[in-house]
């Protein structure tokens, strides 16, 4: 009995294991603070994604890198956000053509990674895939989604827009079990219509603040080789119209960019 009760004391206070963190840097500069438990995950996905790129591109097609926000966030709602992220995606692809140009959206399923992964995981594996095995970008644009691309999912035109938000998020809570969920949680119609109607796009993401900033390091960059030269730069679009060249030069407060505490 009392070997039981020593071995149930030893058991509560044992030390709990947690993983490490560890500091993981890029080509391009970037660093940030990881559980090394999942870079294991991270690199498959990185050599999936690399072959993906790969095959859209030996079919001839230019491939094009989406970001978009997904952070609940705000008033934001991650479902909304992985539908609107696709359907930006299809309608790039409609727009110019799908036999001639892929957009690889990050929202789709195979890019989930393990329970437990946060932003600062993810982010290693983007910055890995838009960088490419060389450091010097492996996509042929970038495009930042904006507000008018969240209000043609929401079918916006102009006339009293708010109130389809009100009518979507009413319709969206009977429907959807998760979206019910979220609401229940906190997330509330006033904050909602706010989010979609003033504030969703690319610049409410952290996620999406590093990513400019790892395009704007691989342009920089590619001015410096002779290989590229300043026409060799990877053109970045937001909300559907190419940025300014001032634009395309500047960096962007970080999002989840930062080395581990020593």
């Amino acid at each position: 009995m009392r070997r039981a009760l020593l071995l149930s004391f030893v058991l509560a206070v044992a030390p709990v294991a947690y993983a490490a963190k560890v500091t993981d840097c890029a080509k391009t500069g970037l660093c940030y603070c990881i559980n090394d438990e999942h870079k294991s995950a991270i690199n498959a996905k990185i050599d999936k994604f690399r072959q993906v790129i790969a095959d859209q591109r030996k079919a001839g097609k230019a491939v094009v890198y989406l970001s978009v926000p997904l952070t609940s966030a705000g008033g934001g709602n991650f479902g909304v956000n992985k539908e609107v992220a696709e359907a930006t995606k299809q309608a790039i692809e409609k727009r110019l053509g799908a036999d001639y140009i892929f957009v690889f959206n990050p929202a789709n399923p195979d890019a989930d990674l393990p329970r437990g992964a946060g932003g600062t995981e993810y982010m290693v594996m983007w910055t890995a895939v838009l960088e490419g095995a060389d450091g010097m970008g492996d996509f042929d644009a970038a495009y930042f989604a904006g507000p008018q691309d969240f209000a043609r999912y929401f079918g916006f035109d102009g006339n009293n827009d708010m109130a389809k938000l009100d009518a979507y998020f009413d319709k969206r809570e009977k429907s959807d079990p998760d979206f019910a969920k979220a609401v229940q949680g906190g997330l509330n119609k006033a904050a909602f219509r706010k989010y979609y109607a003033l504030r969703a796009s690319s610049n409410v993401s952290r996620g999406a603040h590093d990513e400019w900033n790892i395009f704007r390091v691989i342009n920089e960059k590619r001015r410096a080789d002779s290989k590229y030269g300043t026409p060799g730069q990877i053109p970045v679009v937001f909300d559907g119209f190419g940025v300014t060249p001032p634009l395309h030069e500047t960096m962007v407060s970080e999002g989840y960019v930062g080395k581990c505490p020593l």
